[in-house]
């Protein structure tokens, strides 16, 4: 054992029977990743999604038919047509869309429950989504947009998928619409190499974990520091 006292501070509580918070309570937030295809989105949120714990993909409900292997609640919300209108009608999807004749949308409650305990919430959706849930819940969204490094890069990309030449013409189109919208978001991040795209993504989640309006445990905690 050390003589040293400071050393005896760090490794010793305050007091005896210390009781006082050792973390900031915090509310959850809406991370909503949005990018052209092609652009690493996909590979980039598996990444975040296995080195954040605190993190969770956000679920939607969908009309269309649940597929080999996908779990109600697990993968989608499976409804029917008549099922989605009525969530429509009372206001308890966060947003939605319709997808080729298939609706796909956020159910409210369970993305309302996360925030309310301190968890974060992943969106995997696009530029029209984004907005949907930044005017359902403007306080708790962080908008972020994936961008590629050059428009050749983005199609050598596509080419790589080995798609015939009219769909990559047509995914090239769809992508510089999309990429119109990044300035609605909060942050960009261009992925040029993915390791530091996908730090750069953790870095933006973090600081808004920080930000003083959610430290909703705040007050409390600087009162225990007295």
């Amino acid at each position: 054992m050390t003589d040293d006292p400071t050393v005896r501070r760090r490794a010793m509580p305050a007091h005896d029977g210390d009781d006082r918070p050792r973390m900031i309570a915090r509310r959850g937030l809406c991370l909503v990743v949005a990018a052209p295809s092609g652009a690493g989105k996909s590979s980039i949120t598996r990444a975040l999604l296995a080195a954040e714990m605190r993190l969770a993909l956000s679920v939607s409900a969908t009309t269309r038919a649940p597929r080999a292997g996908e779990q109600e609640g697990v993968h989608y919300f499976f409804r029917t047509q008549a099922q989605f209108d009525a969530m429509v009608e009372a206001g308890e999807l966060l947003e939605w869309a319709r997808v080729f004749d298939r609706c796909y949308g956020t159910p409210r409650a369970p993305v309302e429950a996360a925030l309310s305990a301190g968890r974060d919430v992943l969106f995997d959706i696009d530029w029209q989504g984004h907005r949907q849930v930044r005017q359902a819940l403007p306080g708790d969204t962080v908008g972020l947009f994936l961008l590629p490094p050059s428009a050749e890069e983005l199609e050598a990309r596509l080419q790589r998928r080995g798609d015939a030449p009219a769909e990559i013409a047509r995914r090239m189109d769809a992508a510089r619409a999309e990429m119109s919208h990044a300035g609605e978001f909060d942050y960009v991040v261009v992925n040029r190499v993915f390791e530091d795209a996908v730090r750069e993504v953790q870095g933006v989640l973090h600081a808004a974990r920080r930000a003083v309006p959610r430290q909703t445990g705040l007050a409390a905690f600087v009162s225990a520091l007295s």
